[in-house]
């Protein structure tokens, strides 16, 4: 596909135009976990000491208050206080933060990502300073490191129009930028063999910021256990992480900003030990603990953007490119005797994105926005499959074959918004919108999505918020290129479900019903409910041997919950706890058929609703903190009621506690301004045994574990 240049220049085109301008009312929710929405601006805005503060800072305002509506959203944010006081501060991957939020359920890392917000299957989207980071293609570890987070953000419910795609959650990170010089390094070890440095440093020359973060792991315990022992057998992983953010004025209303990202991990895939071999193929006694199983995953980006702010017009243009892969391995010989096949798969992805914002101030009770987004993706997905062929019988003969089955594409996605947001009353504000989305893979489809939200401020302290949005959801590429079935007849892999219809995009309505009340002495709770009605709806699983996830459509599916949220934070103590009841249930697989594997399966999903292969009834998590002089003392957990499992997803896994904790000491052996700090933390306190996965459900092929008790070392010294 080839862009006309005139459309390229016509974000650029449109920065001097004198269209458009500002938002009325600061109407982000506050937010009721471990910080609120409150704090998060004080750590996103800091106030430093050298020249160019002020035009810097209002620029951070254009982005994140003008340019980016969180109005009728529900949200929950974390500061940089609310992050270091989890028991493993930055040492904590980014998906175990986002665990913290409410509605936010834990599942393992070859789910991907290892969280769910509200039992959607991902569909989350993760914003870097209001500029959107592009999908990946399925990396089993967190590509974004929590050191960069400068603070956080999750929006979910009835979102503005400015949201598309993926429109579960967003991640909304403010990144470090260097406007407060220094910076850490960071030794991190402990049980499972695991060691893991990490530096990160910033500062600014003049109107130039910078900041540079890396971390790099080593751990013998890299995926959820696939056993409920303490140790895993073969799950040994080696990760790196880098993130460099610049930022340089271009005059006093004018910023470029620039980001790059780099996510290199290996991953044995863990071994279960005891299985007997089917018989097909190879020796009667080959340990099951001795596969070899592995897998590479590569997440690299770029982001280029111009920010301006005038008096009527705010305006965002960004470029970006992303480049990943997922490389799976398989132990062809041990893989063909257990499993009677065996497949290397390999997904790679380059994705060109461009983006463009703007915030029109019209007068005192308007503020209109409008932008769009487009990505041109190409993939490419190969997979090389070693298995037995069939005699006239239907026995597998001991002589295996290569089968190669490959797909690529070169597929796009686009879409537009409008939106306006009217202060009718001091307390009372709307905002209406229109999206329109559409998307060329291996389907065309398109929609126009209206958007509708009413925030009321009837006493201080009090925000009553509700909206509707319909949304588009479009399939990952890179999970969606098609198989071909029928290469695969006479063997061991071949279908029992002669249906391969091509994946469609997700069509929902959401609706959604918040209150959020703050009290004195730093008290402050919230209440959410919402209703989410879809039709083709996406799903996703691990069908097979393969560590590679498999998107399909059920015809129908509903998604109601609630949610409850409250914090206390006083200074050195801090208090919160989240819960999440939910019921989602899904119909009818209606594309993608043949992974299904099971006709039983097959035909008892269609006429008879289950439970979405990542849904729990109830979530919740809690977390206190301490400081007294330059001691620390923090404690954490969540808690599930169990993923779907069994036959059809009608039954769920146990129910299950994990509980953190951390003890610290800050000392100032130099200056007052370079701290050393000492933590210990222990991650699953108790040393609970709890199953994430049981390998029963729809989409599920071995078990996961939560991970046993884990004790760990940490210094940090600041600069």
């Amino acid at each position: 596909m080839r862009l006309h240049r005139s459309f390229l220049l016509l974000p650029f085109a449109l920065l001097s135009s004198p269209l458009l301008p500002q938002d009325l009312s600061q109407t982000a929710q506050t937010g009721t976990g471990p910080a609120s929405s409150v704090e998060a601006e004080k750590v996103a805005m800091p106030e430093v000491t050298v020249s160019g503060k002020s035009d810097n800072t209002r620029l951070d305002d254009t982005v994140e208050q003008q340019l980016q509506p969180k109005l009728g959203a529900s949200s929950f944010a974390m500061d940089q206080a609310a992050l270091q006081a989890l028991p493993q501060g930055d040492n904590t991957p980014l998906d175990k933060v986002l665990l913290q939020a409410p509605g936010v359920s834990y599942d393992s890392a070859i789910s991907n990502p290892d969280f769910h917000v509200r039992n959607e299957y991902a569909n989350v989207q993760y914003r870097l300073d209001g500029i959107l980071l592009p999908d990946g293609v399925s990396a089993l570890g967190a590509v974004l490191e929590t050191g960069l987070v400068r603070s956080l953000t999750l929006l979910d419910g009835a979102l503005p129009a400015q949201f598309g795609l993926r429109t579960a959650g967003v991640v909304d990170i403010r990144t470090k930028t260097g406007a407060q010089p220094g910076g850490s390094l960071n030794l991190y070890a402990g049980s499972w063999q695991t060691f893991s440095p990490s530096l990160d440093f910033g500062g600014q020359l003049g109107p130039t910021r910078y900041f540079v973060a890396g971390r790099w792991l080593q751990s013998a315990q890299g995926l959820e256990n696939a056993m409920p022992t303490p140790d895993p057998v073969h799950d040994a992983t080696t990760q790196q992480k880098l993130f460099a953010y610049g930022s340089t004025l271009l005059g006093p209303s004018t910023r470029l900003v620039a980001m790059a990202g780099d996510f290199q991990g290996d991953f044995q895939i863990p071994d279960v030990t005891g299985q007997t071999p089917l018989g097909d193929y190879g020796p009667a006694s080959l340990p099951s603990s001795q596969l070899n199983d592995r897998e590479s995953d590569r997440f690299a980006f770029g982001l280029l953007a111009l920010q301006t702010h005038q008096d009527r017009l705010d305006t965002q243009s960004a470029v970006s490119v992303r480049d990943a892969s997922a490389v799976f391995t398989p132990d062809v010989q041990g893989d063909l005797a257990f499993n009677d096949v065996a497949s290397a798969v390999s997904r790679r992805s380059r994705l060109y994105g461009l983006q463009w914002d703007c915030a029109d101030r019209l007068g005192s009770a308007h503020t209109l926005r409008a932008g769009f987004t487009a990505g041109v993706e190409d993939t490419v997905v190969v997979e090389r499959v070693s298995v037995l062929p069939l005699d006239a019988q239907g026995n597998a003969l001991p002589d295996p074959v290569s089968i190669d089955d490959a797909g690529s594409l070169q597929g796009w996605t686009a879409g537009g918004y409008v939106q306006d947001e009217w202060r009718l009353r001091q307390d009372l504000g709307l905002n209406a919108g229109l999206r329109y989305d559409r998307m060329a893979q291996f389907t065309d489809a398109d929609q126009w999505s209206p958007r509708i939200a009413a925030e009321w401020r009837p006493a201080e302290g009090t925000v009553v918020h509700a909206g509707g949005a319909r949304s588009f959801t479009p399939p990952m590429q890179a999970q969606a290129t098609p198989w071909h079935p029928a290469l695969f007849q006479g063997t061991t892999q071949q279908a029992q479900i002669p249906l391969n219809d091509p994946v469609e995009p997700e069509r929902a309505w959401t609706c959604d019903l918040g209150l959020d009340q703050a009290f004195p002495a730093g008290l402050s709770a919230g209440l959410d409910v919402y209703d989410k009605e879809s039709a083709d709806t996406l799903d996703d699983g691990q069908f097979g041997q393969t560590v590679a996830l498999e998107q399909f459509n059920y015809a129908d599916g509903s998604s109601r919950g609630l949610e409850l949220k409250a914090a206390l934070n006083r200074g050195a103590l801090r208090l919160y706890g989240n819960a999440g009841w939910a019921r989602t249930v899904v119909e009818d697989v209606v594309s993608n058929e043949a992974v299904i594997g099971d006709p039983v399966e097959f035909n008892y999903l269609k006429d008879h609703a289950g439970s979405a292969s990542d849904a729990q009834a109830c979530s919740a998590s809690w977390g206190a903190s301490w400081r007294l002089g330059r001691l620390f003392a923090g404690v954490d957990g969540i808690y599930g009621s169990g993923l779907a499992a069994g036959f059809a997803n009608q039954q769920h896994a146990p129910a299950y506690a994990q509980w953190n904790a951390a003890l610290a000491l800050t000392l100032e052996p130099w200056t007052a301004r370079s701290p050393l700090t000492l933590r210990l933390s222990a991650i699953n306190l108790l040393d609970t045994s709890y199953v994430l996965r049981e390998a029963g459900g729809v989409g599920e092929f071995a078990p996961q574990y939560g991970p046993r008790r884990g004790l760990f070392t940490e210094l940090t010294q600041r600069f």
